[in-house]
C-alpha cells in the first residue's frame, strides 16, 4: 500500500481531527478501516474480524496517534508515511486481546468516539475494554473535515465528473429498442471502467415504468421504442473519489408533448437549484429551490426524495441537501443536485450534476447536455 496523498496534507488532517475532537469534548477518536481511515492516513481496505484501529487523541493530550494492526497485516502498510506522520504502529498476534492493547495506549479517556462504520464486534470489544468510558460516534468530528474538500480533492472530483460524462456521451451505443435493461447496464458498466473508474459502483437503467422507481437497478425488461429511460451511474476513480451523474433519454422516437412539458418543469427546477448554490445559502434553501417549481407545476408528490447528497470518498456523505438542514454552504462543499419527477406505472425523469461551492458561487462538475436527449 503506497500513499498518493502528500504527507503534509495527511498530517494536517490528523491535526485538525484532534482539534475538532477537542472542540467537541471528545478525548479519543478510534477509526477502523473504511473511508474515514483512508481520509486520515490514506490506508485503504475494509474491517475484518481482526481489529485494525487508528487512535487519534484530541489536541492537548500527550499521547501520540497510534495504529493498532494485526502483525500479519503490518507489511501491507509499508508504503504509508506513518513515521513521518508521527503515528506509532503497534502490532498484535492471534491470541492477544487487541482491545486491551488499545486501552493501554489510550491514556485514560473519558469520552471516545468510534467510527460510524465500525463493525459491532469491535464496538462491543472496545466497550468491554473501556467499561467506564462514554462512547459516541466519530462522524460529527470527521465530517467537519471531510465535507469541506481541499483543492486536491476537488481536482479528483472534477476528474471523476469528466470520466462519467464520457460514459453518458456514449449512451447511444447502449440504449436501443429491443435490448434489455440488463444488457444495456452490462455495457454501461464496462464503459465506466474503460473511462477510468476502478469499478461501476452502481448502474440504474430505468426504462418506461421502471423509471418511476428512483432506485431501480436493471431488469430483464426490454427497452421499447419511445421509452423514457433514466440512467444514473457512477463509481470511484483510483484515488477513491466518486462520480455520480444522472441523465434521462428518449429511445427510438420523439417523446410526446406531455412528456416534453413535464420534463421542462424538471429541467428548469434543476437549473434553478444549481444557480442558487453559493456560500451562505443553506442546504435546505437549495432543496426548496428545486422543490418549489416542481410543486407549483403540480408534481410535488412525485418528487419523492431529497435534492442531493454530499460526495467524496463515499458516494453519499455530508452535506445532505434536504428540507430541515439549515447548514450554511461553505467553499469546498461538494454535493449532487438531482431533483426528479416519478409518475407511477408510466415513466420517470431525473437530472443530476455534482456541484462544488466556490468562494463566489459554484462549479458544475458534470457538463453533458441536460435536455431530454433522443437516441
Amino acid at each position: 500500500m503506497t500513499s498518493a496523498v502528500p504527507t503534509a496534507l495527511l498530517a494536517d488532517r490528523l491535526r485538525r481531527a484532534g482539534e475538532v475532537a477537542a472542540d467537541q469534548g471528545v478525548d479519543l477518536l478510534l477509526v477502523t478501516p473504511g473511508t474515514d481511515l483512508r481520509y486520515l492516513i490514506d490506508a485503504d481496505g475494509e474491517s475484518h474480524e481482526r481489529l485494525t484501529c487508528l487512535i487519534v487523541p484530541a489536541a492537548g493530550h500527550r499521547a501520540p496517534p497510534a495504529l493498532v494492526v494485526p502483525r500479519l497485516e503490518a507489511p501491507g502498510l509499508a508504503g504509508l508515511p506513518l513515521d513521518d506522520l508521527g503515528v506509532e504502529v503497534v502490532t498484535w498476534t492471534d491470541g492477544e486481546d487487541p482491545y486491551l492493547l488499545v486501552s493501554d495506549l489510550a491514556g485514560g479517556p473519558v469520552r471516545m468516539a468510534v467510527a460510524d462504520s465500525m463493525p459491532a464486534r469491535h464496538v462491543f470489544g472496545l466497550r468491554d475494554a473501556f467499561p467506564d468510558v462514554a462512547q459516541t460516534l466519530a462522524g460529527p468530528v470527521i465530517r467537519e473535515l471531510r465535507m469541506r474538500k481541499d483543492a486536491a480533492e476537488v481536482a479528483q472530483l472534477r476528474e471523476a465528473g469528466a470520466a462519467i460524462d464520457r460514459v453518458h456521451a456514449r449512451m447511444g451505443e447502449f440504449l436501443r429498442p429491443g435490448r434489455t435493461e440488463a444488457e444495456a447496464g452490462a455495457d454501461i458498466s464496462a464503459a465506466i471502467v474503460a473511462e477510468g473508474h476502478t469499478c461501476a459502483a452502481f448502474v440504474i437503467v430505468g426504462s418506461g415504468p421502471n423509471g418511476a422507481s428512483p432506485h431501480h437497478d436493471v431488469s430483464d425488461r426490454v427497452i421499447e421504442r419511445g421509452d423514457v429511460v433514466v440512467v444514473d451511474i457512477g463509481g470511484p476513480l483510483p484515488g477513491g473519489y466518486y462520480s455520480d451523474s444522472t441523465r434521462t433519454y428518449a429511445v427510438g422516437a420523439e417523446p410526446s408533448a406531455a412528456v416534453r412539458e413535464t420534463y421542462s418543469v424538471l429541467q428548469a427546477a434543476q437549473e434553478r437549484a444549481v444557480q442558487a448554490v453559493r456560500p451562505g445559502v443553506t442546504a435546505q434553501d437549495i432543496d426548496a429551490a428545486a422543490r418549489e417549481p416542481i410543486t407549483e407545476a403540480g408534481f410535488g408528490p412525485q418528487f419523492v426524495h431529497r435534492t442531493g447528497h454530499g460526495i467524496g470518498l463515499d458516494v453519499h456523505e455530508e452535506p445532505y441537501v434536504v428540507g430541515g438542514n439549515a447548514l450554511p454552504l461553505e467553499p469546498g462543499m461538494a454535493f449532487s443536485v438531482e431533483p426528479g419527477i416519478y409518475l407511477d406505472g408510466r415513466w420517470g425523469a431525473r437530472i443530476e450534476d455534482i456541484v462544488v461551492v466556490t468562494e463566489t458561487g459554484h462549479e458544475r462538475l458534470n457538463n453533458r447536455p441536460r435536455d431530454l436527449t433522443v437516441l
